[in-house]
């Protein structure tokens, strides 16, 4: 029996976060176990409550999302954190990223693809809104410069992965694609991560990008 996914909400939009709350309440499999509307909040008392998913909005009164996983990370190196807002700009993207988010997802994804992305980080994946992936890959201009030991030391296979990863492809996509499991897929990007001398997906997209 799969363990149910245990998420909580930090939102400053009270009927947003509820209506979130009501549909991972309702989803088998999961479960929410509290919604925040600011950051100081959230900080206190979530290492108590011991999500395994974080929804974490930018713009929250006070203390920004974006500082707020910058100090919940040491603090809860094992919970996963999505930011879920309407910002679609590069910096604030980048920014998320790097205080330690897992995955950045637009407001006006639907449930049933929220649901799943919340799944996927629980995984082991960074889930990312397509166009927030677009976004990701423009941003980044490989180097003239001829390739590095560390990006030449990739297999063909492993850049497939990559490849993949980079569009904002799910782990199920890319094993569909190339015809292999989620879990060779993840014995991939584990090695990927080792090569690359990364600890995340954004931080392995980036480094390849940009060789």
């Amino acid at each position: 029996m799969s363990k149910t996914i245990r998420v909580s909400i930090v939102d400053d939009e009270v009927d947003l976060r509820e209506n979130i709350a009501g549909y991972v309440d309702a989803a088998k499999g999961f479960k929410c176990v509290s919604v925040h509307s600011n950051a100081k909040d959230a900080l206190k008392q979530l290492p108590s409550e011991k999500p395994d998913v974080v929804l974490m909005d930018i713009n929250l009164g006070g203390m920004s999302g974006i500082e707020c996983v910058r100090q919940l990370k040491p603090i809860m190196p094992e919970t996963q954190v999505v930011m879920l807002t309407v910002f679609e700009d590069t910096e604030k993207i980048f920014s998320a990223l790097a205080a330690g988010a897992s995955g950045y997802l637009l407001k006006r994804l639907s449930p049933v693809k929220l649901l799943e992305a919340i799944r996927e980080v629980h995984e082991g994946g960074s889930p990312m809104s397509a166009p927030i992936a677009r976004k990701v890959v423009q941003s980044l201009q490989p180097a003239p410069a001829t390739h590095t030991d560390e990006a030449t030391a990739l297999s063909p296979r492993e850049r497939e992965v990559l490849d993949g990863l980079a569009e904002g492809q799910a782990y199920k996509q890319i094993g569909d694609k190339l015809g292999l499991s989620i879990h060779t897929v993840r014995n991939y990007i584990r090695r990927i991560y080792q090569k690359l001398h990364v600890r995340s997906c954004g931080e392995a997209v980036a480094k390849y990008l940009q060789h």
